[in-house]
């Protein structure tokens, strides 16, 4: 049987981007035993998705942790194709592990099937991810919306408006300032929609801060594992929020979606778009705290 790894580590939203990729590698390889290696937050999401036979977590080998080297060197020479939708570093420094006939696919050095697209930092992911695919001979699908996702997480019985008030916490310049939130929340219940705040549970004080100004709103945060995120997306009557993870798991889902973009990230290479033209909405501004609710309330579906 044909062993074939791929290698994707995160962060959310570059996995989620990777779904259609995977799905090809899947349809061009039926019968292969597909590893996926990946990291600690993703394994859950992992499991649920049709694609792959086994689920690898990637122990950030080094000399101090000799026992990682030996065992990424067995995982790697058990296979007979590695596809790195990472294409990082690190991973790339991974193909020293890989025997020789083994077939790659990324930008390490001398590997059997480079992405050697000289733009393929000016791509958009999506873009970029379908290109790679291409130059390893491989016929990229169509994106769908993951249906084995679409009933996970608790379901609210009213229509309901998500909110994503948070973001890496290294990078505050990409959160909308959580005052524009509360209001936010006031407009959306005042149109017969029902607030629901998603995040990490270190962001509940975020959530907090929009309850208190709007007591109808649902706190969720720290509340559903990735699988049932998706499924609390999908459900959604459109989804708000900062350039962060779950934006691009709304997109996957094809909810509609405002995304707000600060001068920290290009829009050009990693808005999330839903599948179904339309639905994607980027508001961007150098400082997000310019960023007036009149602009988002002017792009909400009726």
């Amino acid at each position: 049987m044909m062993r074939l790894l791929i290698i994707k580590l995160g962060a959310l939203g570059d996995f989620v981007q990777a779904f259609g990729a995977f799905s090809s590698i899947r349809a061009a390889f039926p019968t292969a035993h597909i590893t996926l290696l990946t990291t600690a937050p993703f394994v859950a999401l992992a499991q649920s998705c049709p694609w792959f036979d086994e689920i690898a977590l990637d122990p950030r080998p080094s000399l101090k942790r000799p026992r990682g080297l030996l065992t990424l060197a067995r995982l790697f020479r058990a296979q007979n194709v590695v596809f790195d939708l990472q294409t990082s570093s690190r991973s790339s420094r991974y193909h020293q592990f890989v025997t020789r006939g083994t077939q790659w696919s990324g930008i390490a050095p001398r590997c059997s099937m480079p992405h050697a697209n000289p733009h393929r930092n000016d791509m958009h992911t999506l873009a970029r991810l379908d290109d790679q695919l291409r130059a390893a001979h491989i016929t990229p699908l169509p994106r769908q919306v993951p249906s084995w996702l679409t009933e996970q997480g608790p379901h609210i019985p009213k229509p309901y408006a998500v909110l994503v008030p948070g973001a890496a916490a290294h990078r505050p310049q990409k959160r909308w300032p959580v005052e524009r939130f509360c209001d936010v929340a006031q407009r959306i219940t005042q149109r017969g929609v029902l607030p629901v705040i998603v995040g990490t549970s270190a962001e509940k004080y975020l959530a907090t801060s929009i309850q208190t100004a709007c007591p109808h709103a649902v706190d969720l945060t720290g509340q559903t594992s990735l699988p049932e995120l998706a499924g609390v997306l999908h459900r959604a009557h459109y989804v708000i929020g900062n350039d962060t993870g779950p934006l691009h798991l709304a997109a996957a889902m094809d909810t509609h979606i405002i995304t707000l973009f600060s001068q920290d990230s290009d829009p050009r290479l990693a808005a999330p778009l839903t599948i179904t033209p339309g639905r994607t909405h980027i508001i961007s501004a150098a400082d997000l705290a310019t960023i007036h609710p009149d602009r988002l309330e002017a792009l909400l579906p009726p």
